[in-house]
């Protein structure tokens, strides 16, 4: 009998099924088409300012049932394959296979990429340059743990500039070979990893002698290979190293979050929700930082992040990383910039480009 009811809603199923396919395939060769004008004028093949619009577009447009967040992950998934028509991106990211910055790239690019992984922050940053890879993934902050200091450090050396930024909720499980801690004698994750389940680790395993490794990645990869050693690791990493979950979620924080930026030598145009990166530092004089950050206020330009890193050169000198809303050729943006590059001792444009969704 049930059959009887179900059968009629497959048909439609099927029908609609059919429509999508054919509108998807409409607009793969509108894609297509783009890609030989923009082969014209040699226009880079991702826009991630006209993507984020088209995201942001389709959930404010979703009338549901869907949520606005599945929607997006579609769409993001279509833009991804009709792009690779044009050419498929290669994307440099902290590896091995199975990392959370790995997750970051396909929720920045979607699937139809070519992943690049690296063994260190440098060498994503070292491909993104010499043009192995066209975009390069770092992480540059956890919400429990701060900045990632190295990233920091390389973007004031590097050339590349940030197109985009990706947050994502970082989510750990302890897993290893055989399902259970009998005969473990190491737990390993990256540094980060290991402080960001610190207390459940106090209270459950405190015994066991923690390691640091480069990656989570590496971790699980570990785990695999030896029966006494645990990995702190996010749940892809289940299915690509053939692990099996001894406790999920040990993260400290329910909440935890890291965000990742994207950089490469794409300088992104406004999407209408922007944020802008830049790098200072000051001339030693008192009040040199409260004069430095004034344009800001005059100008009506919201700060969201200060941070400070050492300038390793001996004098007790600060670097300053700070992110501004809106975009550097925004009015008010562009102004404020003006005057502190006038301002500042020193002064670096990291980038413009939207915000995370």
């Amino acid at each position: 009998m049930s059959e009887d009811k179900l059968l009629p809603l497959r048909q439609k199923i099927d029908a609609i099924d059919a429509q999508l396919l054919d509108l998807l395939n409409q607009r793969a060769l509108l894609a297509q088409e783009v890609g030989h004008v923009k082969a014209e004028t040699n226009a880079p093949v991702f826009r991630p300012e006209r993507e984020s619009q088209v995201l942001r577009k389709a959930a404010e447009r979703n009338p549901g049932p869907l949520l606005g967040a599945d929607i997006q992950t579609i769409f993001r998934e279509v833009m991804s394959a009709c792009r690779a028509l044009e050419k498929r991106v290669t994307v440099a990211y902290l590896g091995p296979t199975g990392t959370f910055t790995e997750q970051a790239v396909y929720r920045q690019f979607g699937h139809a990429v070519e992943g690049l992984p690296c063994a260190s922050i440098d060498e994503v940053f070292r491909d993104a340059e010499a043009g192995t890879a066209d975009f390069g993934v770092v992480p540059i902050e956890n919400s429990s743990e701060g900045v990632i200091n190295r990233t920091l450090d390389l973007l004031l050396q590097t050339t590349l500039c940030i197109s985009g930024e990706i947050a994502i909720p970082i989510h750990h499980s302890l897993m290893t070979r055989q399902g259970d801690m009998q005969g473990v004698t190491r737990i390993c994750a990256h540094s980060q990893a290991l402080a960001q389940c610190n207390a459940w680790l106090n209270q459950n395993y405190p015994a066991i002698e923690r390691h640091a490794v480069a990656s989570n990645a590496e971790a699980a990869r570990m785990a695999a290979a030896d029966g006494s050693i645990a990995a702190i690791a996010g749940e892809i990493a289940v299915q690509k190293y053939q692990l099996q979950i001894v406790s999920a979620n040990i993260q400290d924080d329910p909440h935890n979050r890291t965000r990742f930026a994207v950089i490469g030598r794409l300088h992104t145009g406004p999407s209408g929700r922007d944020q802008t990166s830049i790098v200072l530092s000051v001339p030693n004089k008192a009040g040199a930082v409260y004069d430095l950050l004034a344009p800001l206020a005059r100008h009506g330009v919201s700060m969201t992040r200060f941070e400070s890193r050492p300038a390793r050169m001996g004098s007790w000198e600060y670097y300053f990383y700070v992110d501004l809303e809106g975009h550097e050729q925004d009015l008010k943006v562009a102004a404020a910039l003006t005057e502190l590059k006038d301002k500042a001792a020193f002064f670096k444009l990291l980038g413009s480009y939207p915000l995370a969704l």
